[in-house]
């Protein structure tokens, strides 16, 4: 299979070569430089899983089994020279069309250039993720089964540029703009656009991090705070704490999240109070905490539990209208030594309570929803 890969990456600028505006007058990878093949990865992670739920709410229940591919990325990652590094992944399981805002499908998560302009500071320019905090954030959705309500429901993924500058050993700081979305407000919501909602000159996203290292790595940090503007002179404000402790076997995540947002971009408010616009002044607050524990080499066990809550306001008044609960217990088993790929049994509970008030004026009615998957989380390098 290596063998493979690398010839097909050895011919691959060589039929380039046919082409007449080919930007390049040399390949970056020819024979004579194949050692540059030590410093590209090949990747592909997958996370196919049996499902088995239910759902209950008001007058509705209904329950099922089924496959599903929960995450299928190819990747690709490439140092072409001391200072210049590139990364690409494609999602299949996610819409490849275009997106009206980027040019790009959402189905392509990361196409960045990272530039090592000096030796604490790099520069970032593509479509990359966004420097938001958290440790929930920071996993990729191959090693999460459900996220809570706002990263289920955030773009982690937009066109812009960054900086990070390692200004301690222990601690490095972050700094981007980007675009706010992948596409043009009235492509997203069409005719449900809010009263006075004008497309702003730039949709723009200002995001600042911190990452901390104290106490020889044993506890770290991962603080953001960020502003963007979603359509004109109405914008969102988010902010994540995320605090990590961790020893020989455990580990303990917390995250706290705040976000108020002028123009509700998670959906959450506007579904509510489904009046065909919408939601505005809409804000979330969550917590998420999660527990791993290292049996021995072989079984690994964690524990996820959070909880969001959704207000919306209404005239002069700020209503809670939701809370969710969840809670995902999940064992891992690694059958083979030095090779990272694991099987997983897992029970995924959700709840969603509604307040008095959304059930007076909205008529929401409460739901919960319950799973039990077994799978396979297989994170693979190809090359």
């Amino acid at each position: 299979m290596k063998s493979f890969l690398i010839s097909v990456l050895l011919m691959s600028p060589l039929l380039g070569l046919s082409q007449v505006n080919d930007s390049l007058v040399d390949p970056i990878i020819s024979i004579k430089n194949s050692k540059l093949l030590n410093n590209i990865d090949i990747t592909f992670d997958m996370r196919t899983e049996l499902q088995a739920y239910t759902f209950r709410g008001g007058d509705r229940y209904y329950n099922g089994v089924q496959f599903e591919n929960g995450f299928t990325a190819l990747g690709f990652a490439a140092k072409l020279h001391e200072q210049v590094s590139f990364r690409f992944r494609n999602r299949f399981n996610r819409g490849s069309d275009i997106q009206s805002l980027d040019q790009l499908g959402s189905n392509i998560e990361l196409a960045y250039v990272d530039v090592k302009a000096t030796p604490k500071l790099n520069i970032l320019i593509g479509k990359t993720y966004a420097f938001y905090g958290g440790y929930e954030y920071e996993f990729s959705a191959l090693e999460v089964l459900e996220y809570n309500d706002i990263q289920s429901n955030a773009l982690a993924y937009v066109t812009g540029a960054g900086i990070t500058h390692q200004s301690m050993p222990d601690h490095k700081f972050g700094f981007q703009i980007l675009n706010s979305r992948t596409m043009l407000y009235d492509d997203i919501y069409g005719e449900e656009a809010a009263e006075n909602i004008e497309e702003p000159i730039w949709p723009v996203a200002v995001v600042g991090n911190w990452r901390g290292n104290f106490f020889d790595g044993k506890f770290q940090t991962i603080y953001s705070l960020s502003y963007s503007n979603q359509v004109k002179n109405r914008g969102t404000y988010f902010f994540t704490l995320g605090n990590k402790y961790q020893n020989k076997n455990l580990t303990l995540m917390y995250d706290f999240n705040y976000s108020y947002e002028e123009v509700d971009t998670k959906g959450i408010v506007t579904s509510i109070f489904d009046n065909d616009s919408v939601a505005q002044n809409a804000l979330y607050i969550e917590n998420w905490l999660r527990a791993e524990y290292r049996f021995n080499s072989k079984f690994k066990g964690l524990l996820s539990l959070m909880t969001s809550n959704a207000y919306g306001k209404v005239a002069n008044d700020r209503n809670r209208l939701r809370t969710s609960y969840g809670m995902v217990p999940t064992l891992y088993y690694s059958p083979i030594k030095n090779f990272d790929i694991r099987f997983f049994l897992a029970y995924i509970g959700r709840f969603y309570n509604y307040s008095n008030y959304a059930v007076e004026q909205f008529n929401a009615a409460d739901y919960n929803r319950n799973e039990v998957r077994i799978g396979i989380i297989a994170p693979l390098l190809l090359l």
